[in-house]
């Protein structure tokens, strides 16, 4: 006897998320070697490295942290750490947070910035390392 529509369908959910899923997974590895590929041409090229600071959500305070890199949005809400790790820098601070500072944790890129925003807020994560370093693709070592 055939499966039940119920099952059908919960089989065809699970393989519509199985490949949403591996999509995701490859566009962050995507993501992934064009920081990496930034990274090392931005050394090339002697682009200072500045401190990340993580802003309090609703603009509530900052909180230093031990990282450097360059920022990837004007409002400096994401960047990449000068050994190639993404992060998002905006987190509930509390006081002891923005006395002492914080240590975000890395997250996997994405290759367009603040998707599923307001419209104007996302940007290309190409887009956003070019304005950093015009002309940075195909610049790094083995490239």
């Amino acid at each position: 006897m055939g499966r039940s529509w119920a099952e059908q369908r919960t089989e065809a959910a699970r393989l519509q998320a199985r490949r949403l899923s591996e999509r995701q997974d490859a566009e962050h590895a995507r993501a992934e070697m064009m920081l990496a590929e930034f990274v090392a041409a931005a050394r090339d090229a002697d682009l200072a490295a500045e401190p990340l600071v993580v802003r309090g959500y609703g603009g509530r305070g900052t909180a230093r942290t031990p990282l450097r890199g360059w920022y990837l949005r004007t409002d400096r809400t994401a960047a990449v750490s000068d050994d190639g790790g993404f992060y998002v820098l905006t987190a509930p601070l509390t006081l002891l947070d923005r006395i002492r500072g914080v240590r975000p944790e890395p997250k996997r890129p994405p290759l367009v910035l603040g998707a599923g925003g307001k419209d104007g807020d996302s940007i290309d994560l190409a887009m956003a390392l070019d304005r950093l370093l015009p002309g940075w693709q195909g610049t790094a070592p083995g490239a």
